[in-house]
């Protein structure tokens, strides 16, 4: 698989893709594959493996490059726990505890290099509000 280095190159992979393109935090596809989705509070199996879209919605009038950067971000903290970064296309099949899609028919596209996440980070934190309370 693999990798894309730059916010521009992740942007471009989703505006070209005619499906939906996804961002998973895990060990890997190969890892995915090898051991179901499980919900960690009750313990039940998943029908799919969960995803962050990078689609922006409809009413996101801001750069996508923006959107993007936002939705890289959101899930920075799965580093610390071994994971990794990488984009997927798939089937959704339902939703997960925290109303994320659940993927299957999994076609990896490319890793997330941790240039590609610095870049993201910073364009979140200086052009957007980020970590703001939302109440």
């Amino acid at each position: 698989m693999g990798v894309l280095t730059s916010l521009n190159e992740l942007v471009d992979v989703t505006s070209a893709s005619d499906t939906d393109v996804y961002l998973r935090y895990s060990p890997g596809p190969e890892s995915d594959a090898e051991h179901p989705s499980r919900d960690h509070e009750s313990g039940l199996i998943m029908p799919g493996v969960s995803v962050n879209p990078l689609r922006q919605p409809g009413w996101w009038t801001l750069p996508r490059e923006d959107w993007v950067a936002r939705r890289v971000c959101q899930y920075l903290r799965e580093l610390v726990e071994g994971s990794r970064p990488w984009v997927l296309t798939g089937r959704e099949v339902d939703f997960g505890p925290d109303n994320e899609p659940l993927v299957d028919e999994i076609s990896p596209i490319a890793w997330l290099s941790n240039d590609l996440l610095d870049e993201a980070n910073h364009r979140y934190r200086t052009r957007l509000d980020a970590g703001r309370a939302t109440h």
